[in-house]
């Protein structure tokens, strides 16, 4: 991150393989007044994966993303972030573990009153104390790493293409230089030529920042080109996760018919081609 600068910086350790668990949802149960929405839902992260999160349209997709964010309640389960408790974290470790999560909402949520360059630096005032030439030049530094150009820090988000807002909105997700990335259906919305280009841009920000990438996403395009493993909602928990060839295999039903269907054979023989 651009402040921590070191474990005693953090109090987390940063140090550590592919196969460590960055992320980690264990019996998350969801309700709403009588209506479950998770049942001891349990889901892993490795650090530096992109993980794609599918699953039917109602099913708790976003609903799981809140809850790790704290922004939802659970009824019961633990949440783990850097092997931190959050429940049980102290007030200086929570936001220790805040500062190291970037999240890019659905629809991007800027906030409609600042300029592209003011919402990016919205998480540097409220986490940091910097100058204000530091903030504009490192909110800069952001526009220009998700591709958009600089005379675009200076405009409204009424004056952007759909493309254009969710590029901003993710470089304020990138605002702190976060460990994990959360994005919530980051390609809705987006033309076909829009939405490759931002799965790209993903993939390239996942290689160079060594980012943990979080994606709940519908978009079959997304899970075949730029997700290292799938995890698939129904039935109020995980049914299947594992690669892409683990989603063509399975029998689960619902997996079979979104994995497998004419449309996503088609992506297939694309992306093997």
């Amino acid at each position: 991150m651009a402040m921590q600068g070191s474990e005693e910086a953090t109090g987390i350790a940063d140090e550590a393989d592919e196969d460590e668990i960055v992320l980690s949802a264990h019996d998350i149960t969801v309700s709403f007044g009588d209506k479950v929405i998770l049942d001891k839902l349990s889901l892993d992260i490795r650090r530096g994966e992109i993980l794609g999160f599918v699953g039917a349209s109602g099913a708790g997709k976003s609903v799981l993303l809140r809850t790790i964010l704290s922004l939802t309640p659970k009824q019961s389960g633990t949440i783990k972030l850097f092997g931190v408790d959050v429940e049980k974290a102290s007030e200086r470790e929570r936001l220790r573990i805040d500062m190291r999560l970037g999240v890019l909402f659905q629809h991007g949520a800027l906030f409609s009153a600042l300029t592209v360059l003011e919402n990016v630096q919205v998480p540097m005032r409220e986490y940091l104390d910097l100058p204000r030439k530091l903030m504009d030049e490192l909110a800069m530094l952001k526009v220009e790493l998700v591709g958009l150009p600089p005379d675009a820090a200076q405009k409204f988000p009424s004056e952007l293409s759909g493309g254009m807002i969710k590029r901003a909105a993710l470089a304020r997700a990138l605002a702190l230089d976060p460990d994990i990335v959360f994005l919530d259906e980051p390609t809705s919305g987006l033309d076909p030529i829009s939405a490759a280009e931002f799965d790209e841009l993903v993939v390239k920000l996942r290689d160079t920042m060594d980012l943990t990438v979080y994606m709940v996403t519908h978009d079959l395009d997304t899970l075949f080109t730029a997700c290292d493993r799938v995890a698939v909602l129904g039935k109020k928990k995980v049914l299947v996760e594992g690669t892409i060839d683990d989603m063509l295999k399975s029998e689960e039903p619902w997996v079979k018919s979104y994995f497998r269907g004419k449309r996503a054979r088609q992506l297939d023989l694309a992306a093997r081609a």
